[in-house]
């Protein structure tokens, strides 16, 4: 069976930020922070990869990339730090409903065949610069005052120019042809649309909201 990623990033009421999650807390009060097991070790890990390529080119005739062993354990370790409880998952179809209801300044939504798109954006970008974006690899919850505070280092994520952007943009699509099915991704607007919604947030004192999702 074909399973879609999915990646939106979107405006929400300060004042539902903080309804959201005090509805969420009161319907299932949130357990003693902890990280998923083996995440210091994996995540140290990544970071020794030091912006090494995890795939490779396929021969000619077939044309594309495959995908190494290595990059078989980042997704792994992807797959592990996404909470899919029930309470989480009813918060994120909650917030879903606070989104604008097209996409524009304040709605950034991707989507990629048997890929998820915000791991795509995480190994192309390195551990350093994942962990400098907001929440917990693609989902957060933010107030206005968050998203202020949050901005900056967003922007050093995301704001690429010159080469590191076209090697970003390339490591994107590696991903997404070789871990998905999507060669033909608009991976700039997996650096473009994110900081669009972020700066927009930040301008109109709203806060944000991010979360990968698979269907």
């Amino acid at each position: 069976m074909s399973a879609t990623g999915v990646w939106v990033v979107g405006t929400v009421d300060d004042e539902q930020v903080r309804e959201l999650l005090l509805t969420a807390v009161r319907s299932s009060p949130p357990p003693p922070p902890s990280a998923p097991a083996g995440v210091t070790t994996e995540l140290a890990w990544w970071r020794g990869l030091a912006g090494e390529s995890l795939f490779t080119r396929r021969t000619a005739g077939a044309g594309g990339w495959a995908a190494t062993e290595d990059a078989l354990r980042l997704y792994r370790f992807f797959d592990s730090c996404l909470d899919d409880s029930d309470a989480v998952e009813a918060l994120r179809d909650a917030v879903m409903e606070q989104f604008p209801a097209n996409e524009g300044e304040g709605l950034f939504a991707a989507t990629a065949r048997k890929a998820n798109p915000f791991w795509a954006l995480a190994y192309a970008l390195g551990a350093e610069a994942t962990l400098r974006l907001p929440g917990w690899f693609g989902d957060f919850l933010l107030d206005s005052a968050q998203v202020r505070a949050c901005l900056p280092r967003a922007e050093e994520a995301l704001a690429l120019t010159g080469p590191r952007c076209r090697d970003v943009i390339e490591r994107i699509q590696a991903w997404l042809d070789g871990l998905g099915d999507d060669p033909a991704h608009d991976a700039d607007a997996l650096l473009d649309g994110p900081l669009r919604v972020l700066r927009h947030a930040a301008r109109t004192g709203q806060g944000v909201a991010g979360q990968t999702r698979w269907y």
